[in-house]
This record gives C-alpha cells, sequence and structure tokens, in this order.
C-alpha cells in the first residue's frame, strides 16, 4: 500500500492510509511496551536470585580475597595492580573500606553545624562594626539585615552556632570591666544577645 496516497480532490490523506499508519504506529508502541515490561521482569528475576546488576568488578572472587589480604601484609596499591594485571582503581575498589580514609566510620563522623538567624540587638552591631573581628565574623556581620524595631534596631545575623559565640565574646567589654564603664543600655542589649546565643545547642 502506498502510504503517501492522497485523495485527488482533497489533497488530504486517504482514510485506509490513516488507519494504516495508526496502526502500524500502535504496533510499534506495544511491542516497545512489551520489551520494556519484559526487561523489567527479568531484573526483578534475577534480584530475587541474588543476581546484581552493573559491571562485574575487575577484581572478584578468590582474587580479590588474596589482595585483600595483601594489602593488609603492606603491599601497595600499585604494585598489586601491576601483579594482577588490573588498573589502580579496580585494587583500590577490593580494599575501598580498608583504606584509611575509610577507618571511621560516617555514622561516627560529627555532622558539620548548620547556619543558624538570631536577632543582634542594632547597639551591639553598632559596636562590633568597630571592632576587629575574624573573617568568618565580619563575613556574617556584613551580611546581616537590619530589621527595624521603634527607634532602634536588630541586625538578623545567619551564622554557624561557633561565629555567633565569637561575636559574643568580641562584645564582652559592654558589659564593663578592665578599667572601662559600661553603659546600661549597651550592656542590656549584650545580655539579650547573650541570652539568645545561650539557647543554641552547643
Amino acid at each position: 500500500m502506498d502510504l503517501t496516497a492522497r485523495h485527488p480532490r482533497t489533497g488530504e490523506l486517504l482514510s485506509t492510509v490513516k488507519f494504516m499508519v495508526q496502526t502500524l504506529a500502535a504496533a510499534g508502541e506495544l511491542q516497545r511496551d512489551l520489551q520494556r515490561e519484559l526487561t523489567y521482569d527479568g531484573l526483578r528475576a534475577a534480584e530475587a536470585k541474588g543476581a546484581k546488576g552493573g559491571r562485574r568488578p575487575a577484581v572478584a572472587g578468590a582474587t580479590a580475597a588474596d589482595v585483600r589480604t595483601a594489602y593488609r601484609e603492606g603491599r601497595s596499591i600499585a604494585a598489586l595492580a601491576r601483579d594482577h594485571r588490573v588498573s589502580r582503581g579496580a585494587i583500590r575498589t577490593a580494599v575501598a573500606d580498608l583504606l584509611p580514609e575509610h577507618t571511621a566510620s560516617e555514622e561516627d563522623a560529627p555532622a558539620p553545624e548548620l547556619p543558624v538567624a538570631l536577632d543582634m540587638p542594632g547597639k551591639v552591631a553598632d559596636y562590633l562594626r568597630t571592632t576587629e573581628l575574624e573573617p568568618a565574623e565580619r563575613a556574617a556581620l556584613d551580611q546581616g539585615v537590619a530589621v527595624r524595631r521603634g527607634q532602634g534596631y536588630t541586625l538578623r545575623v545567619s551564622a554557624v552556632p561557633a561565629v555567633h559565640r565569637g561575636l559574643l565574646a568580641r562584645c564582652q567589654p559592654l558589659d564593663g570591666g578592665q578599667g572601662l564603664s559600661a553603659v546600661p543600655a549597651q550592656r542590656k542589649a549584650r545580655r539579650e544577645y547573650e541570652n539568645r546565643v545561650s539557647a543554641l545547642t552547643p
């Protein structure tokens, strides 16, 4: 059948041609779906038997056990790769859990500190801007967002708890001492910030 045949008057494809094209397209789609289903069924059956997908390791079975034993005895990765005629990456894969960087499990490693947003009283922020700070402390202060509070303001600072504690230590002189007289308003502001920092999880 000529799949390009058109009606002599309208110039449209013949209805029989349209039907054949749609039928062939549906048959192709059915074949593709059946292949996908059969592939998934095969993968599930293989997994049920204990088979694992993906590329097979270059060092496997008894050879891997020999490689691991030799590595424990002090053989270098380069020497083992030469002996077994495989890449160094294949040897590293076989002894991955024995490498120095894997001696401490990730579960035992402390979780990294996440930034916390705290409102710093404006009087504290004004004092810290004139104080010598560490780069991380200065960056946190510079990136703070001012929030108006009546006639004053607070500075919303987002930083990890360690930086907040460092900033709190920097404004210690606001409490007075060491020959300096404390301004009540500044002392009160520092105490407010101290209370907020103290509420953070150590």
